[in-house]
């Protein structure tokens, strides 16, 4: 038998009948905070968009990185920017509590190689080993 998720010691189910308020007492007190003072306008767009597209395999894009994920939010595809790219994540119940931008890392490991467009002859040298 597979185990079920638990957020606190309630289910999916259980956090999805909760008021956005009785939910906020779960979180941790950075998090409550936030709920507690409101959402700003692109916050309150993409949880609309996510409520109208709930069920639907449509990705939804959106630069709002420090959104506290939200028991309505399992299951849907949300595209988060990354200040480069939309990077793709599909929101899982383990993820309930975090923040969107947790999960589109804005930086990325560098990786040297050989030199660039209009290096100059001296630093395209190599050495054999």
């Amino acid at each position: 038998m597979a185990k079920k998720f638990t957020y606190r010691g309630k289910t999916i189910e259980e956090l999805e009948n909760m008021t956005l308020e009785e939910f906020s007492k779960l979180l941790t007190s950075r998090e409550r905070r936030v709920l507690k003072r409101g959402f700003t306008k692109a916050e309150k767009k993409l949880i609309e968009d996510i409520r109208a597209n709930k069920g639907k395999e449509k990705l939804i894009r959106t630069h709002a990185r420090d959104l506290v994920i939200l028991p309505e939010m399992v299951g849907v595809k949300i595209g988060i920017y990354n200040g480069k790219e939309f990077k793709t994540i599909i929101i899982d119940a383990a993820m309930i509590g975090h923040r969107l931008g947790e999960f589109s890392q804005t930086r990325q490991k560098v990786k040297h190689s050989a030199p660039g467009l209009g290096a100059t002859r001296s630093s395209k040298f190599v050495p054999l080993k």
